[in-house]
């Protein structure tokens, strides 16, 4: 959830506000929540890192430097062999101590000592290391941590560090967190740099005065500095959850970027990524030993063996005792979501060529309305789409009653309803900014009867014009192209998920 005065910064799109899309960093003096928003570009560096290195198979690397690079850090986990499956817990932490006045500078950080935590991820391996599953836990997820009672999912390494983030992680996933990964502060800035650049792609404008970023819609190769900008910004209509897509999708980039024939066929470049990525992370002691069998067993790793993943929510805007803005987990979807992951079950089918997310925004004329929703596919879930619901008659209530039917029917309405200036609206209207054709279908879906219409000056936006004909909401299904059939649950049930190769911006 958004804060305000919360800064942040970002990295690699394509997605629902995005249509579909995820990862940043630090803490600032002036604005102690700020800080918290700088700190989501650490945990794609560790990503990235660990899976990078075992996939391009640079053991010769490990051999010279795991010893002297890579720091230890006693996180309470069992450890595991280098064989069958395992998971792990990336865990990014902003440590600015070394950093110079002119590097906080330039990057919009505070000058705060210590260290602080955002952002959690859990990977998985598979029992044949042939497949790694990545999940993001939104880090206002309210939860309990052991002996602190509730809080905030990020609090548990404050209260208690590493070993602490571990039991609440375990606790709430119901999985065994077998290694831990701590990544530091300039390490995705380094490993972008060392692979010379980033891709991205957004669909949508980006003009965030916090963080410095401003990018029309469009795709663009960041340096280091401006992808950390584009894995901060939260100046997107999902906020928090954006974030989380473009974190993915920014993984899902350097990973394909590190594994070109341009990186490992290249020693200079190579070793510079292999001493960038080395250079960033703390590993518990087990793990730390065996890299090198780890790495080996990943060397096979691709794309299309990745896939990603995020906790569903049942409500982004959960007000908790304290009064922060919390989310919370759907216990019944969360469950099975990684009751699959701990059955080692895959998330996504073997790949096959598929569209990727592109910046081409719609082609439909501004304020040009279609005479029923299309019956095209739908391709984007009501859980990655934000609504703001207006009412346009003079019925009272009918507007809060609105939000409170799409926020069942697994919709995103952070806002409570407004009313618009107008208030004769017969037929209930769902207006949309360019490029988000395809999550205004959904919701038209879900609101049988109802007009669709683009309109330009919406920008990213979704609006739902509650008329006198108002038709209710209904639950829509989406079925995405990646989920694996299976006979219990239906696909249309399975987690959403997207392999690495689906999150790469087409060209």
């Amino acid at each position: 959830m958004r804060e305000s005065g919360e800064e942040d910064s970002g990295v690699r799109v394509g997605g629902d506000a995005y249509g579909k899309v995820r990862v940043a960093p630090r803490r600032e003096r002036r604005s102690a929540r700020g800080a918290r928003s700088r700190r989501r570009g650490l945990v794609l560096a560790g990503a990235l890192s660990f899976l990078v290195l075992g996939a391009s198979g640079t053991t010769w690397a490990f051999t010279n430097y795991v010893g002297s690079q890579i720091k230890s850090v006693d996180a309470g986990v069992p450890g595991s062999q280098s064989t069958g499956a395992m998971n792990i817990l990336v865990v990014g932490v902003d440590k600015r101590d070394n950093l110079s006045r002119k590097q906080q500078n330039q990057l919009k950080l505070g000058r705060e000592s210590g260290q602080r935590t955002d952002t959690m991820m859990v990977l998985h391996l598979s029992e044949d290391h042939t497949r790694v599953t990545v999940v993001s836990l939104p880090r206002d997820t309210w939860t309990t941590i052991p002996g602190q009672g509730p809080h905030k999912i990020n609090a548990a390494y404050q209260l208690g560090g590493p070993k602490l983030a571990v039991r609440t992680v375990q606790n709430a996933t119901g999985l065994t967190i077998n290694h831990y990964v701590e990544v530091n502060v300039l390490g995705f800035i380094q490993v972008v740099d060392s692979l010379g650049g980033v891709d991205v792609c957004t669909p949508v404008a980006i003009d965030d005065p916090k963080t410095g970023l401003k990018l029309d819609a469009g795709n663009y190769s960041l340096d280091g500095t401006k992808a950390l900008s584009y894995a901060r910004t939260r100046a997107t209509a999902r906020s928090d959850l954006d974030r989380i897509d473009r974190q993915q999708q920014v993984i899902s980039a350097l990973l394909q970027r590190a594994l070109s024939g341009g990186t490992l066929a290249n020693p200079v470049k190579l070793s510079a990524f292999v001493n960038s990525t080395l250079g960033t992370l703390s590993v518990d002691d087990a793990l730390r030993k065996d890299l090198l069998g780890l790495a080996d067993q990943l060397k096979n790793v691709s794309t299309d063996d990745v896939s990603f993943a995020t906790v569903p929510l049942a409500n982004v805007d959960y007000k908790t005792p304290t009064g922060e803005s919390a989310v919370l987990w759907d216990k019944e979807a969360a469950a099975e979501l990684f009751r699959r992951i701990a059955a080692d079950d895959p998330l996504t089918k073997p790949a096959k060529p598929t569209a990727s997310p592109s910046a081409t925004p719609s082609a439909s004329p501004s304020a040009t309305p279609s005479a029923k929703p299309s019956a095209t596919p739908l391709t984007v879930p009501p859980s990655r789409i934000a609504v703001r619901v207006l009412n346009g008659t003079l019925i009272r209530g009918l507007g809060a009653r609105t939000r409170n039917d799409l926020l069942r029917a697994g919709f995103l309405v952070p806002q409570p309803a407004g009313d618009t200036r107008e208030r004769d609206h017969d037929k209930t209207l769902v207006r949309y900014g360019p490029g988000r054709e395809d999550s205004a279908r959904t919701l038209a879906a879900a609101l049988p009867g109802v007009e669709l219409r683009e309109v330009e000056d919406l920008g990213d936006r979704i609006e739902v014009v509650v008329g006198q004909r108002y038709p209710g909401v209904k639950k829509v299904t989406v079925t995405t192209p990646s989920a694996t059939p299976s006979a219990s649950p239906t696909a249309s049930d399975l987690p959403e998920a997207r392999t690495a190769t689906e999150n790469i911006c087409k060209k």
